[in-house]
């Protein structure tokens, strides 16, 4: 029963794999290509091109992740445990920081508040958030700085054979050592989208109120652009709670059938960059036009592939 289990989240993880792999590809190529043209970018597509790249790092690092750790944790040396630990920190860092600056961006650009603190960084939304992701450096560094002390004080007190590898008797205390760190860190974008997400709902009661006066039965165009903007951050902080609860099962399951939960664990975490980038196409309006195109010129190539072969 086991060794099905494990297959299928095996099939699962790679196919979530190949999933990310081509969606925040595509993102990232439509979005590099439309910056060639035009030479020009608005805000928006300057942090959902970022965010795509990261992804892009944090899904191969999960791959790299769950390659070393479930098949080989025998292999894991000091220099290898900071390596991995680090490339994972920074991915998942910015990964979950560019798509909570899309929040914040997005409740800027679309909210209406009377409050002049609000109306004043509303002018300078793009200063705000590149703050924001400043100021979210310190959080990294510290987080990294704290994880790599747990790796040095774990392994120095273990007393193993570091040159030989680590010991996977122990695994699951180191695990829940660097996992918790992890836990505290990504609480803090998750409540600063909550925040971003309450407020998008509050200014869209207020402007439909509003409206109620000047029309009825029909919707305006800022009502449009709230709901549009409240199902992104909705489906961002959806995939934030089961990347957030994934981790939470995995420091609490880890004294259980290690490799098992483990991979169960990370097919989890990998639902959160990989099907958030379809709905970002989906939600787009040019890349989801994109798309359209492609899977036309697709279409066209096979039948022609097809003609030419009969």
């Amino acid at each position: 029963m086991c060794a099905v289990l494990r297959s299928i989240l095996t099939i699962i993880f790679i196919l979530e794999f190949f999933i990310g792999n081509l969606g925040n590809g595509f993102i990232a190529l439509v979005q590099c290509m439309d910056l060639r043209k035009r030479r020009t970018f608005p805000s928006a597509d300057h942090f959902l091109t970022a965010l795509a790249i990261s992804r892009l790092a944090l899904i191969w690092v999960l791959f790299l992740d769950s390659f070393l750790f479930i098949q080989s944790p025998l292999l894991m040396t000091r220099n290898t445990l900071r390596l991995i630990q680090t490339a994972w920190n920074i991915s998942n860092h910015f990964s979950i920081w560019f798509a909570t600056s899309l929040s914040i961006f997005y409740l800027f650009k679309i909210a209406i508040f009377s409050n002049y603190l609000f109306f004043y960084l509303k002018r300078r939304v793009k200063r705000v958030v590149l703050v924001i992701l400043l100021l979210s450096m310190i959080l990294l560094f510290f987080n990294i700085f704290l994880e790599i002390k747990h790796i040095d004080v774990w392994i120095y007190g273990t007393k193993r054979n570091i040159t030989n590898g680590l010991s996977s008797n122990s695994f699951s205390e180191f695990s829940r050592l660097i996992l918790i760190p992890s836990l505290m860190f990504t609480l803090v974008p998750f409540g600063v989208s909550l925040i971003a997400f309450l407020l998008l709902i509050f200014s869209l009661m207020k402007h439909v109120r509003k409206m109620q006066y000047y029309t009825k039965g029909c919707k305006d165009v800022r009502t449009m652009a709230h709901t549009t903007a409240l199902q992104t951050v909705v489906a961002f902080l959806l995939l934030y709670t089961t990347f957030f609860l994934s981790l939470v099962v995995e420091v609490s399951t880890l004294e259980m059938d290690e490799s098992l939960m483990l991979l169960f664990a990370k097919v989890t975490i990998m639902i959160f960059p990989s099907i958030h980038s379809c709905i970002f196409i989906l939600k787009h309006n040019k890349l989801r036009q994109d798309l359209l195109s492609v899977l036309k010129w697709l279409q066209y190539w096979c039948k022609r592939e097809k003609t030419l072969d009969s």
